[in-house]
C-alpha cells in the first residue's frame, strides 16, 4: 500500500457514521472496564477512541456505511485484551481478558 493509499483509506473511514447511541456504548463499555472490579486498570479514553477506529474498520469491511453495535462487539476483543490486566479472582485463580471482556460485553446493555 502506497502512502496516498492509505491516507485514502483513513479518509475513507472518517466518512464511515457513528451515531451518538454507538458512541455511548463504547464510552458505556470503557466506563464499566474501569467499575467491574476485573481489571487492575480499565479502558483508557484512548483505547476507546481505538475502538471506536477498529468498528469502524470493520462496518467498511462488511460494506456499510455506518457503525452498529456488532461491529464494536466483533472488535472488541482483539482491539482491548491486550491492554488490559486482569485481576485475580476471589477464589485466587485469573481469568484471560478475553474472557473477562465477554463478561463485560454481555453485562453492558447496548
Amino acid at each position: 500500500m502506497t502512502a496516498a493509499e492509505l491516507a485514502a483509506a483513513q479518509q475513507a473511514l472518517r466518512a464511515i457514521h457513528t451515531s451518538g447511541a454507538l458512541v455511548d456504548y463504547v464510552q458505556a463499555l470503557a466506563q464499566a472496564s474501569r467499575q467491574n472490579g476485573f481489571f487492575a486498570e480499565g479502558l483508557s479514553p484512548r483505547a476507546a477512541i481505538a475502538l471506536l477506529q477498529a468498528a469502524r474498520a470493520w462496518a467498511a469491511l462488511e460494506g456499510r456505511d455506518h457503525v452498529v453495535p456488532e461491529d464494536v462487539q466483533a472488535v472488541l476483543v482483539p482491539v482491548c485484551a491486550h491492554r488490559l490486566r486482569p485481576l485475580k479472582a476471589a477464589h485466587g485463580m485469573a481469568l484471560a481478558s478475553r474472557d473477562l471482556l465477554l463478561q463485560l460485553q454481555q453485562s453492558v446493555p447496548v
